[in-house]
């Protein structure tokens, strides 16, 4: 085959693309009106060839239009893609006649809005998949300002809910040997803690310790969905530094041998995918993950992370605001207020006898208007059936750790032989299932807010 005829053809395409651009400078910076256009094509159009030619022309408009267009065509999406009163009176008649499985067939069509079929013609393109998770992250970023445009949302769930399931989902390994451009997106995916560089990337892939593993879907290539960065330890770990720095490895709870370990600790696991936000993963990679560790290490005992606890330094804060708590719990609490008053060991181990106990309190009582954990992290964990096993003081001395967490870190314990029960119990009643430690602490938490001795 003759490349430079190749090299010439396709430079003679890209050369004519231009000059049609230039010609027509409007499919340079489209607007909203034109994808509209085309997306009523695109349901109109009965070939699969001239559909998927359709859909990536769409998709390909939708890309290049500016944010304010972006948001005039979510209006529109809104308002001209709904589903048909008209239809779904006459279905609904007819159902009330009939009240028959055909005619509530065709009540169930008829209900449907017109967008979900366009979001299923949309996905025919190249790459259709991927382009659809990033216009619902547009999206997303709209509803707080924008709340009438939840029905587009909900359309987006209710396909991503059966495009994205269990059944779909690729479990792969990441280490230091999977292709770059995966690892590229696993440095910045990283949202619990962030990779510093390419380093701090092989301490944690390389170490013989370490495990990483995430969920692919086979229609957006080598984009992660999720990912979760597992440590081998012997006993449950406390904090996180050694861990992050490598120094677990050495340490008298590390291990030079996987074998030798008897812990599994999840210290980090990230949503990579904005656009696919309440679609669960965490759930099936967890048991998934321990499923395949257990092959591996039969000998491991325990399946334990090491969570942050993202909002507990804003909650606590309103408590030292509480003029109703006692004046000795909340000149404790001022303690924070110092610069460094981890490294002062008198007024450390005052905020300690304080802070534990409201931690406890904090995750276990204090509950959202569903009922659930204000805690996101708690109610990930315990949704999935694990146990709130240990508080553990100063587990994260980082800025960030002190920032969201007063330094605080988490252990929620995952036993194999509890997590339907823990999980039903979760799903049924809030319960939220812990250890006789954490239990206690909120005990004391009650006494203190009394004013009583916790001594």
């Amino acid at each position: 085959m003759n490349m430079m005829f190749l090299q010439e053809l396709f430079n003679n395409i890209t050369q004519r693309d231009a000059l049609l651009r230039r010609r027509h400078p409007e499919t340079l910076t489209p607007d909203h009106q034109q994808l509209v256009k085309a997306c009523h094509k695109l349901l109109e159009s009965d070939g699969e060839a001239s559909s998927i030619a359709l859909a990536s022309r769409a998709l390909a408009i939708y890309q290049r239009l500016p944010a304010a267009e972006k948001s005039r065509f979510f209006g529109r999406l809104t308002a001209d893609f709904a589903a048909e009163p008209g239809p779904i009176d006459a279905a609904y008649t007819a159902y009330q006649e009939a009240r028959d499985n055909q005619s509530l067939q065709r009540l169930f069509e008829a209900c449907e809005p017109r967008r979900q079929e366009l979001f299923r013609r949309l996905n025919l393109a190249s790459d259709g998949t991927y382009e659809l998770v990033k216009m619902r992250e547009d999206l997303l970023g709209l509803l707080r300002e924008q709340p009438e445009l939840a029905a587009i949302d909900d359309d987006f769930a209710h396909l991503f809910g059966s495009w994205f399931n269990r059944g779909f989902l690729m479990l792969k390994r990441i280490d230091w040997n999977t292709p770059a451009s995966i690892l590229e997106k696993i440095i910045r995916y990283e949202a619990v803690h962030e990779i510093q560089d390419w380093d701090d990337l092989r301490r944690r892939l390389d170490a013989r310790d370490r495990r990483c593993f995430a969920f692919f879907h086979p229609a957006i290539g080598d984009e992660p969905l999720i990912f979760v960065e597992v440590a081998l330890h012997k006993g449950l770990p406390s904090r996180i530094q050694p861990i992050l720095s490598g120094e677990s490895s050495h340490s008298k709870k590390g291990v030079d041998e996987p074998e030798d370990a008897d812990t599994a600790a999840f210290f980090g696991i990230s949503n990579c995918q904005t656009g696919l936000r309440g679609i669960s993963f965490g759930n099936f990679l967890i048991k998934q993950v321990v499923q395949e560790l257990s092959q591996e290490l039969p000998q491991l005992k325990y399946f334990v992370t090491l969570s942050p606890v993202p909002g507990f330094a804003q909650w606590l804060q309103e408590q030292r605001d509480d003029e109703q708590l006692p004046e000795s719990l909340r000149k404790s609490l001022k303690g924070l207020e110092t610069p460094g008053w981890h490294q002062d060991q008198t007024r450390e181990e005052t905020l300690k006898a304080a802070i534990r106990p409201l931690a406890a309190r904090y995750l276990v009582e204090e509950k959202n208007r569903h009922g659930l954990p204000l805690n996101p992290v708690a109610r990930f964990h315990l949704g999935n059936g694990a146990e709130l096993h240990r508080i553990n003081w100063l587990g994260d001395i980082s800025a960030k750790g002190f920032k969201q967490a007063a330094g605080l870190m988490v252990n929620y314990l995952y036993v194999l032989d509890d997590i339907e029960r823990n999980h039903e119990n979760y799903t049924a009643k809030g319960t939220v299932a812990c250890s006789n430690e954490v239990r206690d602490l909120a005990r004391r938490a009650r006494k203190l807010a009394k004013g009583e001795t916790t001594k």
